[in-house]
């Protein structure tokens, strides 16, 4: 009988080998390359195959600790040995196998040779994940729709030294990413020397990549400072800058979202925040919460402007009152006391003029 139990710290992941691997179980340090084959079915009677890497020519790669949407998978490859194959029942809701079907569609169009991409402009965070809540592959759809346990059997096949092969940029951390930069702007110097211009202008653009993945989250986390120190308009203008070049970016709509609402523009927010919302449907309950507070408080701002427009009302009207005086004129006329005056104040003018009209 094979081996089956559940994985020690990871709660909602089960495993059962079905083949045993070779020596003892490796070291993972972080940027480690996992190279490795992948079945995933649907945890229904007929097993249900999804995905099958091997019908790609390729195997699958991952590298530890880089932030794969699939974080499960990770788990899933560091508890096993080389030339291991084992089955993993994965639950929905613990082990986020609700992100599969965005994976799966990346990792598809990667194998017909298409951009993983596609149909997508940049994003920070998760924000493509569920953007138009569709893949183009309506098995992937009806995952999104109903998430539910999922089956993977994986086989690894190498790991590899993080050291032993050339860094890929988003291999990088920010960093390592800032120190590279003068390197290359050195690099295309010398190769403009040397009339290799196409050369330098590589080396141009890759070191201008690295700034640009720099800038979104610096400017993130100004802003978020800006917030702190209730600098609203700051945080508007520099968020509103950084929506017009990358127009998918979760957190800067969501922190202009804040600003907003902080000075009231009521319409402005709502449109931000639900922007979120759109954007990254796990935020929806988040999003839900930051409106009904918006509604709250935009009430309660009614109601005090309503009674401040009342106190000064009654405050100009105060100061602009002056006491009446009356001369013989006004007492022969006496009938013309305009009947609009308080009540008080027109009894005293009828005594004023009854007492005059005796000592006349």
């Amino acid at each position: 009988k094979m081996q089956e139990a559940y994985l020690l710290d990871h709660p909602g992941v089960k495993k059962k080998i079905l083949h045993g691997g070779q020596g003892p179980l490796p070291h993972f340090p972080k940027g480690t390359k996992l190279v490795f084959h992948f079945q995933t079915l649907l945890d229904n009677f007929e097993r249900t195959v999804i995905d099958d890497s091997r019908k790609n020519k390729r195997p699958t790669e991952i590298f530890v600790g880089k932030m794969f949407k699939m974080e499960v998978w990770e788990v899933l490859l560091t508890s096993m040995r080389i030339g291991e194959v084992a089955e993993f029942w994965c639950d929905a809701i613990v082990s986020h196998t609700g992100l599969y079907p965005m994976v799966s569609k990346g990792m598809r169009l990667a194998a017909q040779g298409k951009d993983p991409l596609e149909g997508q402009t940049h994003t920070c965070g998760m924000g493509n994940l569920f953007h138009y809540h569709s893949t183009g592959f309506p098995e992937l759809d009806e995952l999104m729709r109903t998430p539910q346990p999922l089956i993977f059997i994986m086989e690894l096949i190498s790991v590899g030294d993080p050291l032993s092969y050339q860094r890929e940029s988003w291999m990088m951390e920010k960093d390592e990413k800032l120190k590279v930069v003068p390197s290359l702007h050195l690099l295309g110097n010398a190769l403009v020397k040397q009339g290799r211009f196409r050369e330098a202008a590589e080396k141009y653009q890759e070191a201008f990549v690295f700034l640009s993945l720099l800038i979104i989250p610096l400017v993130l986390n100004y802003c978020q400072c800006m917030l702190e120190l209730e600098e609203y308009y700051e945080v508007i203008e520099h968020t509103t800058e950084l929506l017009d070049k990358h127009k998918d970016c979760v957190k800067a709509y969501y922190k202009r979202a804040k600003a907003y609402a902080a000075v009231w523009s009521e319409r402005e927010a709502k449109r931000d925040f639900q922007m979120v919302a759109n954007l990254d449907i796990t935020l929806s309950r988040l999003v839900q919460r930051e409106l009904s507070l918006l509604s709250e408080r935009m009430k309660e701002k009614y109601w005090e402007d309503k009674e401040s427009i009342k106190n000064t009302h009654i405050q100009n009207t105060l100061s602009t009152t002056q006491p009446l005086k009356f001369s013989s004129e006004h007492i022969k006329y006496s009938k013309c006391i305009p009947s609009h005056i308080p009540e008080e104040m027109y009894n005293r003018i009828q005594k004023l003029l009854s007492r005059n009209a005796r000592e006349a």
